[in-house]
């Protein structure tokens, strides 16, 4: 092969995590001719409603994988979190890159930390994960939606649309943009659970042996193994990638695993925790008895409730 194209969107991140890629790739096939395709999914066009009620951050890669089976692109770069249990034929996820921070960051020009919000403060999320974390933790604060790419969603912190806003720890790192506020809290995963895959990248290629061997050097084990088992346990519960659900599974270097789990109804009202602990060796079916547990304590049908009180919000 002597040209990769590299189907992307056109956001700053998602560029960045293609040149990123790109760069990598690079340097392991010096000869290799690399270039990027941009491309609009349906979630850059449908700002105005939430992801959870149009079909999900599947919405993100839908049109990128379309590129890849028309012969547009070969490979696309996307944020692992976004990404959907089901690969369609034709494509596979080869290689999961090496993990950035994971757990969320509250941005905000007046407040140093989530201790520190006053009553009522308003803050900007889409994420029913965090909103339902959030208003466990403070069911005074008014949490309001908040879509686009981290620059619009900066931009409306700094006209004053919110009082702070909730962001992936591994974008803010990636684009730099630390000092674009005052403050910039990196919420501890005691507090709010990340989200599964988050701050890794998945890279999705053509089903095609000699494709796959140009990426499959950029498979890292440890964030392999941590995100299978995260996906595994949302996949089981039937949850999305927009379900109220956090899921957070760390390797440690004595091959231990800790998975901390979280779900519940979108307003915080009533929320399950768990957390299970396992060896490296048994990664592949973790995800799934920490789900079989949380089952048994009620995860599915509370699932369902936020599922219903999501629909006749919607239909309010």
């Amino acid at each position: 092969m002597d040209k990769l194209v590299i189907a992307t969107r056109g956001s700053k991140l998602a560029l960045w995590q293609s040149n990123h890629i790109k760069e990598k790739l690079q340097q392991l096939h010096p000869d290799l001719e690399i270039e990027l395709k941009v491309f609009t999914t349906e979630g850059d066009k449908r700002l105005d409603t939430s992801l959870a009620l149009i079909g999900g951050k599947g919405l993100f890669v839908k049109e990128l994988e379309d590129a890849i089976l028309r012969g547009e692109a070969h490979i696309a770069v996307n944020s692992l979190k976004d990404m959907p249990f089901q690969i369609p034929e034709g494509l596979k996820l080869s290689a999961i890159t090496k993990r950035e921070d994971v757990r969320d960051v509250l941005l905000s020009d007046k407040y140093d930390d989530v201790e520190s919000l006053p009553f009522g403060t308003t803050i900007g999320t889409s994420s029913l994960r965090r909103t339902m974390q959030l208003l466990a933790l403070r069911p005074d604060l008014n949490i309001k939606p908040l879509r686009g790419n981290i620059d619009t969603r900066i931009e409306k912190l700094k006209k004053g649309e919110f009082d702070a806003i909730i962001l992936a720890s591994a974008g803010i790192d990636r684009l730099g943009l630390h000092n674009s506020v005052q403050n910039v809290y990196t919420i501890l995963v005691s507090e709010i659970i990340p989200a599964m895959g988050q701050g890794a990248l998945g890279i999705e290629t053509i089903d095609d042996p000699e494709v796959e061997k140009l990426v499959s050097p950029l498979n890292d084990e440890v964030a392999m193994v941590e995100t299978t088992v995260e996906r595994d346990f949302v996949k089981e519960l039937d949850g999305g990638c927009t379900a109220p659900i956090g899921i957070n599974a760390t390797l440690l270097e004595n091959d231990t695993i800790i998975v901390k789990a979280v779900l519940g109804t979108p307003d915080g009202s009533e929320v399950l925790r768990d957390t299970i602990v396992g060896n490296k060796s048994e990664y592949q079916t973790l995800g799934k008895k920490l789900a079989d547990k949380m089952r048994e304590r009620g995860a599915v049908e509370l699932l369902q409730k936020a599922t219903a009180m999501l629909e006749e919000k919607n239909d309010s």
